[in-house]
């Protein structure tokens, strides 16, 4: 058994911030041998998280003693968890058993039902990797877990953050390259967007870009992806802003495989604090995988039945996809449109129970000459009632929380007014 120090983590601390800094585990077998359904609950809990995508991980029921006679026969995996009710001499004594089967490079952790510090430090000399006091959360494994088999001195990974459109062109894209730009030169912070639509992307027009490689290369060339290989593929747009983008040519199929755009998001978020994925309004297994895996997704809608629709079932869906992650966020676009019916924005967002971070007015005007002249529109018009929402977003999807609500757009209330008028 080897041993990892490290303080026992505290049951009680909020289990949304304890996954928010958890890396993805990497391709490591682990068996669980519990004696509680409390226990063997959040452990299967935890092997169904994104973060465990690659891991394989198997719970039984039984404790040690079911764990010795098992790997009496068998080798034992890279983890093993171990639950036990004993007092601590008698789980000192049962533990003995286990070092008999267990192979040296496997790492051990207890979980037990004493908090008892000396106990803690005769298991951590004797080879325990760590020592968790029941009860524990799915927050409390995948610590414990991220802490063995990460290294301590890795670089932070960027954060991925998934654009999808509920419906075909209610622009997800647009939103996706705004608020990219936005973040760029907002934080001075490097972002990576990638246009995943590689057949109609649009990003390089929008960021008026003609790269001769990009992301088909990257995705094409996976198995050779590394950091040398993404800085060639990259085009820069701004100080802080590079793009992979689409070659939107149609001299080719693109039908890939579910974890086609894997190495290239690793390889991004290893380099980038902000890695944008502009993904396609498709459904197929790896935008399904995508979606699974990013750290955060931001759905666009307009308001109207089927996107009301399509935006339910996506909501529902990426629940129990990623069920230990917060609700996507949800952006209206595209309001006020005149003569059109409209869902209100607060009868819209009812059912999916999410509140719109950000509802910005149909201004076709604005957009149609900031992607004409291959700009962002805060570019064009810094002013522009959408620029402030953009900020707004920004700093939310960045953890910022300086940046107040944005009001009411001028814009989309003249609008609407506008649109009154006509009718009566």
């Amino acid at each position: 058994m080897q041993t990892a120090l490290r303080a026992a983590p505290d049951a009680s601390h909020d289990e949304a911030a304890g996954l928010e800094n958890v890396r993805p585990i990497p391709r490591i077998s682990i068996q669980a041998f519990c004696e509680s359904e409390a226990v063997a609950k959040p452990i299967e809990n935890a092997g169904g998280d994104r973060r465990m995508a690659k891991a394989h991980m198997r719970v039984n029921m039984g404790g040690i003693r079911a764990a010795v006679e098992h790997f009496s026969g068998a080798p034992t995996p890279n983890l093993v968890i171990l639950e036990s009710k004993l007092p601590p001499l008698e789980l000192i004594a049962e533990l003995e058993s286990l070092s008999e089967v267990c192979d040296p490079g496997s790492k051990v952790v207890i979980i037990g039902h004493y908090n008892d510090v000396a106990l803690y430090r005769d298991l951590v000399h004797r080879g325990v990797s760590e020592y968790l006091v029941a009860p524990i959360s799915i927050a409390d494994i995948m610590a414990v877990i991220g802490s063995l088999f990460t290294a301590p001195d890795a670089e932070p990974l960027g954060r991925s953050i998934a654009f999808v459109g509920a419906k075909g062109g209610v622009g997800s894209s647009t939103i996706a390259h705004n608020l990219a730009w936005s973040i760029s030169k907002l934080f001075s912070s490097d972002v990576v967007i990638a246009d995943l639509d590689l057949p109609f992307g649009t990003a390089n027009i929008n960021f008026d870009q003609d790269p001769a490689q990009g992301i088909a290369e990257a995705v094409f060339s996976a198995e050779r992806m590394d950091d040398t290989m993404l800085d060639r593929l990259l085009s820069k747009c701004a100080e802080h802003l590079s793009l992979l983008a689409a070659p939107s040519m149609l001299d080719r199929t693109y039908d890939f495989s579910t974890d086609a755009f894997t190495a290239l998001i690793e390889t991004a978020q290893r380099g980038a604090p902000v890695v944008a994925l502009d993904i396609p309004h498709v459904w197929n297994d790896w935008t399904r995988s995508v979606l699974a895996s990013a750290d955060q997704i931001v759905i666009t809608a307009t308001p109207d039945l089927a996107n009301l629709r399509n935006a339910k079932n996506l909501v529902d869906m990426l629940a129990k996809l990623r069920p230990n992650d917060p609700v996507p966020h949800l952006i209206l676009n595209q309001l006020a449109i005149p003569k059109r019916p409209e869902i209100s924005p607060e009868e819209f967002a009812d059912p999916l129970g999410l509140e719109p971070i950000a509802q910005i007015a149909f201004d076709p005007q604005a957009f149609g000459n900031a992607a004409n002249n291959g700009q962002m529109l805060a570019e064009l018009d810094g002013k522009h009632p959408a620029v402030e929402a953009f900020e707004h977003v920004a700093h939310v999807l960045t953890g910022r929380s300086t940046a107040k609500k944005p009001k009411k757009q001028g814009l989309l209330n003249r609008l609407r007014h506008s649109g009154r008028a006509t009718r009566e």
